[in-house]
């Protein structure tokens, strides 16, 4: 049952590379133990398909039933909104508060958020997060940027919204593309206040020392 599970947290992931981000961010918080609401752009399934080897299905349902098999989740654990799902907690202010993280985040997502769009239920959810008050990170994946971008960027960051761009660092040595991964969703789970073991922090001592 809901109760059972720690705050929900809400995954929107958009039509940007780096499914991987976001597939990855549902795994490990499913395994901290949070409830997960997920949406998936019609967009971000064609690129989960073209960057991994998921194909995952576009209804709701099927696709709750396959996150779950996949992440070996609870039931219940991952609940899947439709674009246009308004009687969702996600739609309202009034609903369940819950964090928001948007991973990829398209830059077309982007400025829908910037400009309170709210065409679809991700941008919704994000409007609601920003009218709330409540945590809402936002990991864009382009480049090189242009000015409305960053425009965009600085605008959400003057609303309250963390602005995280997925761009691995190296000092950890990363030896895999798995590594890089796990670098910039340590980082979403760190501004979460969500415990890891994806990685030490700076200045932790490593498991080798």
């Amino acid at each position: 049952m809901a109760e059972d599970f720690k705050s929900p947290v809400t995954v929107a992931i958009t039509g940007a590379s780096g499914a991987q981000y976001g597939l990855r961010l549902i795994d490990m918080l499913v395994s901290a133990g949070h409830e997960v609401w997920v949406m998936i752009s019609k967009a971000a399934h064609l690129v989960i398909a073209t960057e991994t080897e998921e194909s995952l299905p576009p209804r709701p349902a099927l696709l709750e039933e396959a996150l779950t098999s996949r992440f070996a989740a609870q039931k219940g654990q991952i609940r899947c909104f439709g674009r246009e799902d308004w009687m969702s907690p996600v739609a309202s202010g009034s609903g369940a508060s819950s964090a928001m993280v948007i991973c990829p985040c398209s830059t077309g997502t982007l400025s829908a958020v910037a400009c309170g769009a709210s065409n679809n239920l991700i941008e919704r959810a994000a409007d609601v997060a920003l009218k709330e008050r409540r945590k809402l990170v936002l990991v864009p994946r382009e480049t090189p940027l242009s000015a409305i971008h960053l425009e965009h960027m600085l605008s959400l960051t003057r609303m309250g919204a963390i602005v995280l761009p997925a761009a691995p660092g190296f000092y950890h040595q990363p030896q895999s593309i798995d590594d890089l991964v796990d670098f910039i969703v340590a980082r979403i789970l760190n501004q979460l206040g969500i415990d890891h073991r994806l990685m030490p922090r700076w200045g932790e001592p490593t498991s080798g020392d």
